[in-house]
């Protein structure tokens, strides 16, 4: 039996984030489609009894499971010093950097592979983005990712330049992106959460924290041009830097009370609804490795409005309105300008609807297992 052994520590860790959704879905995906003859284990850090229940729980049909006896930080430090090991050899798939690297011998032992992820570059293009401990972290790994890695996994293509621009990786980048949840359809009772909710029956709808590289700033301004005069801005996540306020950034732009609102974090049911009866997705941001959120949008086939990015530019084909982000002082204003677009154009509406419903369908979370199983298969 060939087992390929997954970091699913994310999943269950303070604050899963992106991650810990990608990490859930692909392991879920890695052990439905396993080919003949291999099996899939998980591997975390100590935690409750109830986290390890709720693997076994959320990862139907995993073969086992590796309790360290270190907790999520103290594994951390042991994995940057390469301080410890897994025990045993054999396949290792970490959807981070969160991964034991380690010099092995893959030629003269075939089966013995590590494979870490890299979704984003923020700690060298954004590093005001994170806290100066895991800054070093992130920088500290992708070195040892890239004297001991295998192969590193990126979503995108312009995310595999970026990093080569960092560490020369060669030819052990694979291009390997993710899709929508599962778990993101619409419930059985959507007018009863829209009430609760307080949804309106026109408004823009973002999804982001108030991080700078998130371009949310810029997009609370553009709310206050003229051409968006009474449309209402919702922005579901979590607000992110305690000294940003969205209520002070609004009252600053001159927007009036109530014209913008967080809805703070979502349940997927609450989300899906957020996102199907929206007007307009902006998703503003500076610097992403995949933009899922355009993904979440299209899928329900809502128009969408996103920046030239290269991943999301990469990601959306042309299937949203793109607005540049050469020139800060400008942005809010193009923002403006392409939301408007939207609002007023039904024809355009309905058109970007149809293009993000159709180009949604190219991605699949059996698609991306697939292409990991082919990865290790071809190490």
């Amino acid at each position: 039996m060939t087992t390929l052994r997954v970091i699913v520590d994310q999943i269950v860790a303070p604050i899963p984030g992106g991650i810990g959704r990608y990490t859930e879905e692909l392991t879920r995906e890695l052990i439905r489609i396993a080919p003949p003859d291999c099996e899939v284990t998980g591997v975390v850090s100590a935690s409750p009894e109830r986290d390890y229940d709720r693997l076994l729980t959320v990862l139907p049909g995993l073969a086992g499971l590796y309790k360290s006896a270190l907790s999520r930080r103290e594994l951390e430090l042991a994995w940057q010093h390469g301080l410890t090991r897994l025990p045993g050899g054999g396949m290792v798939h970490a959807t981070g950097l969160f991964a034991p690297l380690n010099k092995h011998d893959r030629v003269n032992n075939v089966g013995e592979q590590t494979v870490v992820t890299v979704h984003d570059t923020l700690p060298w293009t954004h590093p005001e983005a994170l806290s100066s401990r895991r800054l070093g972290w992130y920088k500290a790994m992708a070195k040892r990712a890239h004297r001991f890695a295998d192969a590193v996994v990126v979503p995108t293509h312009a995310v595999a330049a970026q990093l080569d621009g960092i560490h020369d990786f060669g030819d052990r980048i694979r291009v390997i992106g993710g899709a929508v949840s599962s778990k993101l359809v619409l419930p059985i009772d959507p007018e009863e959460r829209a009430a609760r909710l307080g949804l309106p029956d026109r408004y823009v709808l973002s999804v982001g924290t108030l991080e700078p590289h998130k371009g949310i700033v810029p997009l609370i301004q553009a709310m206050a041009r003229p051409e968006l005069d009474g449309i209402p801005l919702l922005i579901a996540g979590p607000e992110g830097r305690k000294e940003m306020d969205i209520q002070r950034i609004a009252a600053d732009a001159g927007l009036d009370e109530g014209r913008v609102r967080s809805l703070g974090y979502l349940a997927d049911a609450d989300l899906a609804v957020a996102l199907d009866r929206a007007s307009v997705f902006v998703f503003p941001s500076l610097a992403e490795g995949f933009g899922l959120p355009v993904i979440e949008a299209f899928s329900f086939g809502t128009p969408v409005v996103h920046s030239d990015d290269p991943a999301l530019v990469e990601v959306a084909a042309g299937s949203g309105l793109v607005v540049a982000r050469d020139d800060p002082d400008s942005y809010a204003d193009r923002l403006a300008g392409a939301i408007a677009s939207v609002l007023n154009d039904p024809a355009l509406a309905e058109r970007l609807g149809f293009l993000g419903h159709d180009r949604s369908k190219a991605f699949s979370w059996t698609d991306s297992a697939e292409r990991v199983w082919q990865l290790h298969a071809d190490l």
